[in-house]
């Protein structure tokens, strides 16, 4: 035979390796351009929570959602169910502690992120059931194992559809066996732990507690909070009523409850947005920001939240602290890597960001519509209650410039830059 009647014709050569080759790398594109989608939106959300935080009128209802957003953390990375679940913790901040309580367990975002998704019967997962009582109630110590256990088991069949986004109780899932909680014995599901929970007087004490370190101090008053538990319990977990005794407290406004708690980072930019509204000519800088000193909206570090107090001060996020205002109100520059706990990739920061460690923002700021904002301002004593909340001592006015009209820039970014404007 005739070597070349072995030879195959090039045009009929099957291509389906090479075309499989080409689908795979198709696909990888595909999921690319998913997962960028992705981070934009949920960037997209930290920066429209931060602006409303900024400017929205309700500002009490935006803190208490801000507590709440700490107290029942969940970091997941779909913009639509973290969206969700800001909307029912702003829609209940101010409301009913049990309704509050409720429409979170049930929230597709807190039932995929602490895998209730997966608690069935017969495999119980006890994460949701265990975070429900040590994080989001009653506090470590007040529940036995045996109680997280037959708790996961009143929780099997809470899930959600997917497609739909909304809640789904699967029965078939469910374990409908006789189960005993916190001493009390019956056929329970999921709302059923949640009503023996708030029949704890515990769940009030520890609720009134972290709002009382969060609005008042760290340093919690137990002759205070006791009396505030007992009220927050009668009126049947009333959040406003709660807020409302604390406000209108003598104790609240002692001077040893003024400018004493230490700004969160979040609290730190948006009362210095709010005061001088920068403009930031890309807002993933303000990203940077919030991850440079160590708290990104949406993303907190784990189930429990961000720590809180003492622990947003250490030696580089000091430094940083007392820099940002030379960086956002004078032209400053940071390092990128400041508190680097967030992978750069959510951030969409390019490899030559990365390597200029040291970045010059380009902010822009009103100086003039300051100035004319402080104009009414007649000493020093005065600016520094509206910007620090309370007067200096004599020893802390010798660390600043002499205050005067044509002066007052600099008085101005040295009252920022001192460590009480950290405080709140």
């Amino acid at each position: 035979m005739n070597d070349s009647q072995n030879i195959v014709p090039l045009d009929s050569v099957d291509n389906t390796a090479e075309e499989e080759m080409q689908n795979k790398r198709d696909a990888k594109q595909d999921m690319a351009a998913i997962i960028q989608s992705k981070r934009a939106e949920i960037l997209a959300l930290n920066l429209a929570w931060m602006e409303k935080l900024q400017n929205d009128k309700a500002q009490l209802r935006e803190k208490m959602t801000f507590f709440w957003h700490g107290h029942f953390a969940c970091r997941i990375r779909f913009a639509a169910m973290a969206q969700s679940l800001n909307n029912i913790i702003r829609e209940n901040a101010l409301g009913n502690f049990g309704d509050l309580l409720m429409a979170v367990s049930k929230s597709p975002a807190m039932i995929l992120f602490l895998n209730n998704q997966q608690n069935r019967k017969q495999q119980p997962n006890e994460n949701f059931a265990r975070e429900v009582m040590e994080l989001f109630t009653m506090g470590r110590g007040n529940y036995t194992e045996k109680d997280v256990k037959e708790a996961a088991r009143a929780f099997t069949g809470w899930a959600f559809k997917r497609r739909a986004g909304e809640f789904e109780f699967r029965e078939n899932q469910h374990d409908d066996g006789r189960k005993i909680f916190l001493g009390e014995e019956g056929n329970f599901k999921g709302e059923d732990i949640i009503a023996i929970i708030l029949k704890q007087k515990k769940t009030a004490q520890f609720i009134v507690n972290k709002i009382y370190k969060f609005f008042v101090n760290e340093n919690i008053d137990s002759s205070i909070t006791t009396k505030l538990a007992d009220d927050f319990y009668k009126s049947n977990y009333n959040i406003e009523q709660l807020m409302f005794t604390i406000f209108s407290a003598d104790w609240f406004y002692d001077p040893i409850n003024v400018a004493n708690r230490i700004k969160s980072p979040v609290e730190l930019a948006t009362s210095m947005n709010k005061l001088f509204t920068p403009v930031y000519d890309n807002e993933k800088y303000m990203l940077r920001i919030q991850q440079a000193l160590g708290q990104v909206l949406f993303f907190p570090p784990n189930v429990a939240g961000w720590p809180g107090g003492r622990a947003w001060i250490d030696s580089s996020s000091l430094f940083f602290r007392l820099k940002l205002a030379s960086v956002i109100l004078n032209k400053g520059s940071f390092d990128f890597d400041e508190k680097d706990n967030m992978d750069d990739e959510l951030f969409m920061i390019n490899r030559k960001q990365k390597a200029d460690k040291i970045a010059m923002l380009k902010i822009e700021v009103d100086w003039q519509k300051i100035l004319d904002q402080f104009s009414k301002i007649k000493n020093e004593n005065e600016l520094q209650i509206l910007l620090l909340g309370k007067s200096l001592s004599p020893e802390q006015q010798k660390l600043l410039p002499e205050f005067s009209t044509a002066n007052l820039k600099e008085y101005i970014l040295s009252l920022l830059s001192l460590p009480e404007y950290q405080l709140s």
